[in-house]
């Protein structure tokens, strides 16, 4: 396992099928374990795994074919994004994996600004405290990201001093695996996700590492979270959280979904009333896919 390093790059692009085909596509030299597509998000989220000298190489492909072929300037979705490559995580599966997974990261991150791409380093790799968050970067979306380079607010770590005009900005980091979830509602009003998303997420009383944000989900209110320690704060602890602060507002979970792969600790006390669509633990288990002979 130690020999096999992860990617789980998002790319804006969740509704052309052809084009995330293609886009997928060019991540080639290393193997896909996962693709998630959200035509409602607009959003491809990737799970890659390589060699750890391959992956880098196959990451940098892949972002070139989302420079050529997504542009940020008709871009309409409901999830957060800065770029057409979005997000590029590096991921380490052990602590013994760490270092090699914030060295792969900068040689990405690297080979992307090679792109005329800005690079902002967050998370594990970044400058400073005040740019571990995503949201540092996303906040007011990629027009207000270029007001703010342009005005020398924000710099970016590699690359241009502006955004690419048409592929926007891309955000690098190394990280342990978290768990990407939703959790739907029986409630359609948007306003309720949003409410429970607020008090969901760290930053409003909620569990440490817990991100969320509230979307409408084509009529369907959906609260879609990131849960950046998922082996502490389990998926099953998420809904429990979400299903009291939904109650307030006369609401319930019924149903959550796993974007991408997950460790095995994160689903140990799940809800029996409350099913992940599409799940399958031979193909969304971190452990599951890496153990031999399993790919």
């Amino acid at each position: 396992m130690l020999s096999v390093a992860l990617a789980v790059p998002n790319f804006s692009q969740g509704r052309d099928a052809e084009a995330i085909a293609a886009i997928s596509a060019a991540f080639a030299g290393a193997e896909p374990l996962d693709r998630h597509s959200d035509e409602v998000h607009n959003r491809t989220v990737l799970t890659l795994s390589a060699p750890s000298g391959a992956l880098v190489a196959a990451l940098v492909a892949g972002a070139r074919a989302c420079v050529e072929r997504i542009d940020m300037r008709t871009h309409a979705g409901a999830h957060p994004c800065v770029g057409a490559l979005d997000v590029c995580p590096l991921v380490w599966v052990t602590a013994a994996g760490r270092a090699n997974a914030r060295e792969h990261a900068l040689e990405a991150a690297a080979g992307i600004a090679e792109l005329e791409v800005p690079v902002f380093l967050y998370g594990s790799v970044a400058a400073d405290e005040s740019r571990r968050e995503r949201a540092h970067f996303r906040r007011g979306g990629l027009a207000a990201l270029g007001e703010r380079m342009r005005s020398g607010e924000l710099v970016a770590d590699l690359g241009p001093a502006e955004p690419h005009p048409t592929a926007g900005a891309t955000l690098v980091t190394a990280r342990p695996p978290l768990a990407a979830f939703n959790v739907e509602l029986d409630s359609g009003g948007a306003e309720v996700a949003r409410a429970v998303a607020a008090r969901l997420r760290e930053s409003g009383g909620g569990p440490v590492g817990v991100r969320a944000v509230g979307i409408d989900l084509a009529g369907v209110a959906q609260v879609s979270t990131n849960v950046h320690d998922p082996e502490t704060v389990t998926l099953g602890a998420v809904i429990e959280r979400v299903r009291a602060l939904a109650a307030e507002h006369g609401a319930r979970p019924v149903a959550a979904e796993v974007v991408g792969l997950v460790p095995a600790a994160a689903l140990r006390d799940l809800p029996a009333d409350v099913p992940l669509r599409g799940f399958d633990p031979r193909r969304h288990v971190i452990e599951s896919r890496l153990a031999p002979g399993a790919r």
